[in-house]
């Protein structure tokens, strides 16, 4: 199943990560680094909702949907995950300033940029 949902920017940037846990090597590292379930919640500028849910704790993957139980929810737009995916604006800036809302475990959503990295495929090699 894709991870590409049309409408969706955000979109591209899952594809990457998906792409990039293709490699044993890239998967076994982010999931050693990240520990962690994540499930974002973006709207798009339609107001439509997606989910991506990211095993990073045992499988390595990447869905459309809910995680079955994620460790830590992130919601925001996506332009604002765009731009934090592109490393313009500043996950912790874009909490604090209301942009991201996160729910659960907060600390491990530091570990996002991690994951991130991943659709930058420049940094994405090992």
């Amino acid at each position: 199943m894709s991870v590409n949902v049309p409408g969706f920017k955000s979109s591209a940037v899952f594809e990457q990560i998906e792409k990039a846990l293709q490699s044993e090597t890239v998967k076994k590292d982010t999931i050693n680094k990240t520990k962690g379930v994540f499930e974002l919640n973006i709207k798009n500028a339609e107001g439509k909702e997606q989910i991506w849910a990211l095993d990073l704790k045992k499988e390595g993957t990447i869905k459309t949907g809910k995680a079955a139980k994620a460790d830590c929810t992130i919601r925001m737009d996506d332009a604002v995950f765009i731009e934090i995916a592109s490393g313009k604006l500043n996950a912790q800036k874009a909490f604090m300033t209301g942009k991201m809302k996160i729910t659960g475990n907060i600390m491990l959503s530091t570990k996002l940029n991690n994951v991130l990295v991943l659709a930058q495929p420049s940094k994405a090699k090992l």
